[in-house]
């Protein structure tokens, strides 16, 4: 009886979670919203004459209209260039072409599945959830095949499919953040923040390599709780499958498929000599020319081409070898089909670049800036309890909003200059880290996550009588336990004050 209320409860609040969820307008048309209201907002305020005195060049900043002659100047002939020139646009625009390559002949989808396959027994929960955090490098191709291939693949093994389900699930979408390799987040993610941090300083370069440490070591925390958790709870809760589904036979990979990833693995051995070559020499070709560093060097503020480069090369040996590829029209189809994908991603592009620019013309962002950071100066919270509760705050933002891009291009502009301007400055780097998190860890119960209708497709498919309420209280132990253990490692790496990429630390040196 208690598990039935209790069920009606948790049921309840998630539909009131959807039912706002979906009352929210398209994130595009929230930006649109958000010029508007700019607009108006920095007319009323500049009328009441409101300045701050920044705490860097000790000048007086006062608001702009932009309903004001200059500010509608401002407005007309900036369009484009706010449009063309903001930094997440490019970046992500060339990463995904060469990460097209790599999915539309296949490459990403066979080393998946040789992965899955070709794993022991033992070692099988594990290595699904791995698999899992590694697949974000390639959109949705984690979520499209290794969801469902996993359930498949329990069952077979004599295990519970929505055990594997809920493990594959969980390092896709509760791993978000975390991966050994840049994908198409880290760019994205990386720009909006630079775009941000010059709201304060105008030269500020954040690099989409700005998390990659901790990043790649949360890898491995996130297998080793996505794996224990499944093993301990999540199993033993399930019990065993009594449902209609009956085993697949799982099949091993194609001999075009091996054939295909022999060479590209010979593609990606060649390119790893060649990038060597360049870095480890003193005097190597993808050094900095002047200093010989590495850290400034072609090598890690291009890792955008890199990734490109990388991922396009390998794609099209390995269409060359299983015969993916027969002639160029096929590369060229991956990338197109990669950009057709890319048509909602560009119209909200338009609209947050509008918002973020305006937000900065009028001075808004550096008044609200100057303003928050003394507010928050003044509740004497200490940096990790601050940003703890930046964490828990996104991981609530996150159940009715469920585009990282869309939701960080709004907190960005905010929360950003606001920490850079604490008397102990925080890094716009370490701020997009703990922003991460936060997005990272509640994907898995949020209705507004554009997979979560696929996921519960899956679950009915060996669950008849299963919906939301289903998949949410299957996976909130997972989105628990990767917020508690990551919040501590979070705390463990600040207390160590480790860096948190190259080049990136906590603190930010004016």
């Amino acid at each position: 009886m208690t598990t039935a209320v209790r069920k009606s409860t948790v049921d309840r609040f998630l539909n009131l979670i959807e039912k706002i969820g979906n009352k929210l307008p398209d994130p595009a048309t929230l930006f649109f919203i958000f010029c508007i209201l700019i607009v108006f907002l920095s007319w009323l305020i500049s009328l009441s004459g409101v300045s701050v005195l920044h705490p860097g060049t000790k000048e007086n900043i006062a608001v702009k209209s932009l309903l004001s002659k200059e500010g509608l100047d401002f407005i007309l002939t900036g369009m484009v260039k706010n449009f063309t020139g903001f930094a997440p646009l490019g970046t992500v625009l060339v990463a995904l072409l060469g990460i097209g390559v790599a999915e539309g002949t296949g490459l990403i989808s066979a080393a998946m599945k040789w992965l899955i396959t070709r794993s022991p027994k033992k070692l099988l929960t594990g290595v699904i959830v791995f698999a899992g955090v590694m697949s974000n490098m390639a959109s949705e191709i984690g979520y499209v095949l290794l969801v469902p291939l996993s359930a498949v693949i329990f069952l077979a093994a004599g295990r519970h499919p929505l055990a594997g389900l809920a493990a594959a699930f969980a390092g896709v979408s509760g791993g978000y953040s975390a991966n050994l390799f840049l994908g198409t987040i880290d760019p994205l993610l990386s720009g909006l923040s630079q775009e941000a941090a010059r709201i304060v300083d105008k030269n500020y370069v954040v690099s989409p390599l700005c998390n990659y440490y901790f990043m790649a070591v949360s890898t491995f925390l996130i297998t080793f709780l996505g794996t224990f958790l499944t093993e301990k709870f999540i199993i033993p809760r399930l019990g065993l499958y009594t449902g209609e589904e009956k085993a697949e036979e799982i099949t091993g990979l194609s001999p075009q498929e091996k054939k295909g990833l022999r060479y590209a693995l010979t593609a990606a051995l060649i390119l790893t000599g060649i990038f060597l070559w360049g870095l480890i020499p003193s005097n190597g070709f993808l050094r900095e020319a002047k200093t010989g560093d590495i850290l400034h060097s072609p090598f890690i503020t291009g890792i955008v081409a890199v990734i490109f480069i990388t991922a396009a090369l390998t794609g099209i040996a390995y269409g060359i070898g299983a015969g993916t590829i027969i002639n160029d029209r096929d590369v060229i189809r991956g990338m197109s089909k990669s950009m057709q994908t890319l048509g909602h991603y560009i119209v909200l592009v338009f609209f947050a670049a509008q918002f973020v620019a305006f937000f900065n013309w009028s001075n808004l962002g550096l008044v609200t800036a100057v303003k928050g950071a003394y507010f928050l100066t003044q509740l004497k919270l200490g940096v990790l309890p601050l940003m703890l509760l930046f964490i828990f705050i996104t991981s609530l933002i996150n159940l009715i909003m469920g585009s990282a891009s869309a939701k960080w291009a709004i907190m960005a502009p905010v929360f950003i200059p606001m920490f850079m301007m604490l008397p102990k400055p925080l890094s716009p780097e370490f701020v997009q880290l703990a922003y991460r998190i936060g997005d990272s860890c509640t994907n898995i119960i949020s209705p507004m996550m554009s997979y979560f209708a696929l996921i519960i497709a899956f679950v009915q498919r060996y669950d008849k009588n299963s919906g939301l309420g289903t998949v949410v209280a299957l996976m909130l132990p997972y989105s628990i336990v990767f917020l508690l253990g990551w919040s501590v490692m979070f705390i463990i790496w600040y207390l160590l004050g480790l860096p948190i990429g190259p080049g990136s630390s906590i603190f930010y040196h004016p």
